[in-house]
């Protein structure tokens, strides 16, 4: 290889970013924290502090577990404890959640102390511009903080989402307009669907993605995707630490503190975190407040638990299965809505 060779570049390129991920994990401390002594964390270059730890808009607003008044108190206790990153997305419980986020934010002023995030499903100009409007008028605001492509997880949606008639010009629009600050995207199914949304002309602000202990073994986000992220400043959005279904914690036997804690070691910007109670926010709550980095040789004996059990993918189905494709999705793509 001559010093000018493309793959010389390359190379040089993924080991810097390697190294930097290897660096940052290992000293992946928070920087600060908020007045409930909740960690923050960079969103990449954007410029945002976000706490570490985020609220998952699915769980916090699932209607065959809570009611609308029980998911009000959660969310809003949530706010006030200082979690202040909200997910959500357009299609989660047919526009329920983002109806009983946006009522619980508009108590008292919460909505000026979130950042929000909610996720499009449109793969069009046309269905994305329809999905923007409906969210915020579902989550009573007049702007998101951060809007993201939802389940970029078929190997021809990035293609559809950068084509002509696309949902990156509603997503451009909506920038121009102020009625969205950031742009990014979000995906759980292969690695490789990520890269090619990465080498898309388009520089984002965040990716969302499955960051967990068993993720090191199989189809591996952590070792594919999050080196390219750390090298371009890109802020990372974690999910699934538990794996999707808590497979993590009762197929493997790792506690679910040492599950959260290796994934808030990795150099993240916040995790989103399914809480669908008062149990789980507490618990989620003394593990965030209480978090210390661990070392690259603590992740590693935590790994070394699942490798038998995870190198297959059966902890990780949204990988491998069509389980946690989202009915919008699969009817764009022609796939049975029933199908789990």
């Amino acid at each position: 290889m001559t010093p000018n060779d493309p793959s010389r570049r390359e190379f040089l390129q993924a080991g810097a970013a390697a190294i930097a991920v290897v660096g940052l994990a290992g000293a992946a401390g928070p920087e600060g924290t908020n007045a409930g002594g909740i960690p923050l964390r960079p969103l990449g270059k954007t410029g945002e502090m976000v706490t570490l730890l985020g609220l998952g808009g699915h769980s916090a607003t699932n209607p065959k577990l809570l009611s609308e008044e029980q998911s009000l108190a959660l969310i809003q206790r949530a706010v006030d404890e200082g979690i202040h990153f909200m997910d959500n997305c357009w299609d989660y419980h047919n526009g329920i959640a983002e109806e009983r986020m946006g009522k619980a934010l508009a108590a008292d002023g919460r909505r000026d102390k979130v950042f929000l995030m909610t996720k499009v499903c449109g793969r069009t100009a046309k269905d994305a511009t329809s999905n923007l409007e409906d969210s915020l008028r579902r989550l009573k605001t007049d702007h998101l903080d951060l809007w993201q492509f939802h389940e970029i997880v078929y190997d021809n949606d990035p293609e559809w989402v950068f084509s002509e008639e696309g949902a990156i010009h509603a997503g451009l629009k909506a920038l121009k307009e102020g009625k969205v600050r950031h742009l990014g995207f979000t995906g759980h199914k292969d690695p490789s669907i990520h890269l090619k949304m990465l080498g898309k002309p388009f520089d984002w602000a965040t990716v969302q993605m499955p960051l967990n202990v068993m993720d090191a073994h199989y189809r591996s986000f952590q070792h594919q995707v999050l080196p390219k992220l750390v090298e371009r400043q890109i802020g990372v959005i974690a999910m699934k630490s538990l794996g999707g279904n808590g497979s993590i914690v009762s197929n493997a036997g790792i506690s679910v503190e040492d599950a959260i804690r290796y994934v808030l070691s990795l150099p993240i910007s916040t995790l989103v975190s399914g809480i669908d109670s008062e149990k789980v926010l507490d618990q989620n709550l003394k593990i965030v407040r209480g978090f210390k980095g661990l070392s690259s040789e603590d992740r590693k004996t935590i790994e070394s638990k699942s490798l038998l059990m995870a190198g297959d993918g059966r902890c990780e189905l949204f990988k491998s299965s069509k389980a946690f494709d989202g009915p919008v999705h699969r009817k764009q793509h022609g796939f049975d809505t029933a199908t789990v």
